[in-house]
């Protein structure tokens, strides 16, 4: 099931996105929808690169220590 979202957009933004959608010939509704769902993988990216930093038992790796593990 889908749901309808109405969003103000800035006349910039607008024009911008009108452009892509020119562009790509794909809807603009398309292009909206894939940039919130790339937003929203990297807001949950964050979120887990926060909680790993802030846990104590989850190891810190050096610089170091990671290109020698890769090259093994």
């Amino acid at each position: 099931m889908s749901t309808m979202l109405c969003i103000r957009l800035s006349p910039e933004i607008t024009r911008a996105l009108e452009s892509v959608a020119a562009a790509t010939e794909r809807p603009k509704s398309f292009l909206v929808r894939k940039a919130l769902e790339a937003y929203l993988d990297e807001c949950a990216d964050y979120q887990i690169a926060l909680d790993r930093l802030r846990d104590k038992n989850d190891p810190v790796v050096s610089s170091q220590e990671f290109w020698r593990d890769l090259a093994d």
